[in-house]
C-alpha cells in the first residue's frame, strides 16, 4: 500500500497565510499634589524614621500620599538630612510609574530642588511598586543645614509638589470595529467632468453653484425637455445635475432636480423619467411617475380574478392603456423590462405578481 506524503514545505507555507495582527498600547495617566508644610521648625527633633503625611490624593485611579521626615529616614544619616517619599495608599499590586518630586522656591527666582524619575526613565525605566505602602523617593533629600538658609524655606514654611505619572498598558482593539473608508476620488471625477468638453461648462459650473448658493443657476433654457429628447433623456442637462447630485450625496440638489423633472411627465414621457429616476435612485419623482400611470390607464375596469396561468398578454389585451401605446412605454420593454412590469402593476393596481 503507497502513502502520499506531506510536503511540509507547503503545510508551512498555508499555515502562515493566515497573518494577524494586534498592537500593544502603553499611555501614562499624570497628576499632582501639593503638600504644604506649615512650622517646619515644630517639625524638628521628631526622631529619626518618624514622619508627618500629606492627604491621599488619586492619580491614574491610585491613591497616593507624599510622606516627609524632618529628622530622615536612616539612622545612619544621624539627622542630617530630610526624607522625601511617595506612597502607595491602594490596595493594588505592581503598579508601574514615574515619578517627580520637588521642592519649590518660595522666594519666586524658579529655582526649584527636583529630584525626577522622568529624565532618567530611558535608563532605568519605570519604577514598580508591589503593594500597598511601597515608596519612592529619597532618602537624602537635602540636607538639613542647607534647608533651613535657603530660599525653599520661607516664613517657616516648606512646599513640596509631587507629579506622577501612572503607566497604563492596554492592547489595540480598534480595527475590529472599524469601517474602511475609501481614499478621495472626488478629484477623479471632476476630472472627468474636465475631460468631457461637452458638459463641463453648464455642468460643473452648475454644480459648483449649487454648493456654494444652494440654489439652481436662473437659464430656463437649460431645464427645457423637447418630446423628440425623451428617448435621449439621460444627456440632457437636467439629467446630468440629478446624477451628480446623486453621486456626490447632495439630497437638495436632487431634489430640485426631480421637481423640475416631474413638471413634465406626460403620456410619452413619463416611462423614461420613470427609467431615469429609478437608475438614479430619485424616490420622489419615481412615485410621481407611477402616480401618473396609475390615473392615465383607460377605461373603468372590474377587479379581475387572476389565474395561475395567466399571462402578461392576457392583461394587456385587457388594459388598453395610453400610456402602454407611448414609444416611452416600448422603450421599457426593449431595455427595462422589470421597470415596465413594475409600472404597469402600479397601472393595473394588483399587488399579484406576474409574468
Amino acid at each position: 500500500m503507497s502513502h502520499a506524503m506531506c510536503n511540509p514545505a507547503m503545510v508551512s507555507r498555508s499555515v502562515l497565510g493566515s497573518q494577524t495582527s494586534s498592537k500593544s498600547v502603553t499611555e501614562t495617566m499624570s497628576g499632582s499634589h501639593e503638600f504644604v508644610i506649615k512650622g517646619y521648625s515644630l517639625t524638628k527633633g521628631m526622631g529619626i524614621g518618624k514622619y508627618i503625611v500629606s492627604e491621599t490624593f488619586i492619580v491614574g485611579g491610585f491613591q497616593w500620599a507624599i510622606y516627609f521626615f524632618p529628622d530622615g529616614r536612616d539612622p545612619k544619616d544621624n539627622a542630617a538630612y530630610v526624607s522625601v517619599f511617595v506612597a502607595l495608599h491602594s490596595k493594588s499590586t505592581n503598579v508601574r510609574a514615574l515619578f517627580d518630586l520637588t521642592l519649590l522656591d518660595l522666594c519666586k527666582k524658579g529655582e526649584h530642588k527636583v529630584h525626577s524619575h522622568f529624565s532618567h526613565s530611558l535608563t532605568i525605566g519605570p519604577y514598580t511598586l508591589i503593594n500597598h505602602g511601597s515608596m519612592w523617593g529619597y532618602t537624602r533629600f537635602f540636607k538639613r543645614r542647607h534647608l533651613e538658609t535657603s530660599n525653599f524655606l520661607k516664613d517657616d514654611c516648606l512646599k513640596i509638589n509631587c507629579t506622577i505619572a501612572v503607566l497604563v498598558s492596554s492592547i489595540d482593539s480598534s480595527q475590529l470595529n472599524t469601517i474602511q473608508v475609501p481614499e478621495s476620488d472626488i478629484g477623479e471625477h471632476f476630472g472627468m467632468l474636465l475631460e468631457d468638453e461637452e458638459s463641463f461648462d453648464v455642468t460643473f459650473s452648475a454644480l459648483l453653484h449649487f454648493v456654494y448658493r444652494d440654489t439652481l443657476l436662473e437659464d430656463e433654457e437649460l431645464f427645457m425637455l423637447d418630446s423628440s429628447f425623451f428617448p435621449s433623456l439621460s444627456e440632457s442637462f437636467i439629467a446630468k445635475l440629478l446624477a451628480a447630485g446623486e453621486k456626490y450625496g447632495l439630497p437638495r440638489l436632487m431634489l430640485m432636480c426631480e421637481s423640475i423633472l416631474c413638471k413634465d411627465i406626460s403620456v410619452d414621457s413619463v416611462a423614461y423619467i420613470f427609467a431615469l429616476a429609478d437608475h438614479y435612485c430619485a424616490t420622489h419623482l419615481k412615485s410621481i411617475c407611477q402616480k401618473f400611470s396609475a390615473e392615465n390607464f383607460d377605461g373603468e375596469f372590474p377587479c379581475l380574478t387572476f389565474k395561475p396561468n395567466s399571462t402578461f398578454e392576457f392583461i394587456a389585451n385587457y388594459f388598453l392603456a395610453s400610456v402602454m401605446h407611448s414609444d416611452g412605454f416600448e422603450y421599457l420593454k426593449k431595455n427595462c423590462p422589470l421597470l415596465q412590469s413594475e409600472l404597469l402593476k402600479t397601472g393595473v393596481g394588483c399587488e399579484k405578481e406576474f409574468s
